[in-house]
């Protein structure tokens, strides 16, 4: 359940800022699946009449824009950053997988609601051609990997990014913060397991 839904109405519906409401949204979008999430769900949800939420947005779809730009911004952030282009491109796959994991712990609720998009909008069809985007920076990562020695021959680069993400977006399938492993434990747990099968065997 969305921790917001039980807090009493009168302390919701008063002194909401764009943060909290774009919060409030994601929480209720990630239960109910976007497309399943009316306006007057989201209004209950933020202790607001179902008139008064358009003081707040024009519409569900604005709310969808800004959280997926929330999950994609950091990505995007990521890969403009000088550790990402310079170095061996072992050694930057390795600090973009870590980066990427404590992205998706810093950004849980958004990074769910990222993968789960399906493109039936206009919004999503651009989030998703944001996400081949960064697909296609991780594939050639591995394929100047490859071609510097750092990663074995005998592996498809695309297949690496595949199975490499894979493995870090299901973080959100499982990952309970309460439970205290830090964004450090599952990067040092992923790198381990995976890196030591990509690189050569000397």
């Amino acid at each position: 359940m969305i921790e917001a839904a039980t807090e009493p109405r009168r302390r919701r519906g008063r002194g909401l800022d764009p943060e909290s409401v774009l919060s409030i949204a994601v929480g209720v979008f990630n239960e109910r699946g976007y497309d399943g999430t009316s306006m007057e769900d989201l209004a209950q949800a933020l202790g607001v009449t179902k008139s008064a939420i358009y003081y707040h947005v024009p519409g569900k779809e604005h709310l969808l824009a800004r959280a997926l730009d929330r999950a994609l911004d950091g990505l995007f952030a990521m890969v403009a950053d000088e550790r990402a282009a310079k170095g061996a491109a072992i050694d930057r796959l390795e600090w973009v997988v870590r980066q990427s994991v404590r992205i998706l712990v810093e950004r849980l609720p958004y990074v769910t609601l990222l993968l789960r998009v399906r493109g039936n909008s206009g919004t999503e069809q651009a989030a998703l051609e944001r996400r081949r985007e960064f697909d296609r920076f991780i594939t050639g990562l591995v394929g100047e990997a490859v071609a510097e020695g750092g990663i074995r021959a005998d592996v498809d680069p695309g297949l690496v990014t595949r199975l490499l993400f894979g493995t870090v977006n299901s973080i959100t399938e499982w990952y309970q913060p309460a439970r205290g492993d830090s964004a450090d434990d599952l990067a040092d747990a992923l790198l381990t397991m995976a890196f030591s099968g990509l690189r050569p065997t000397r």
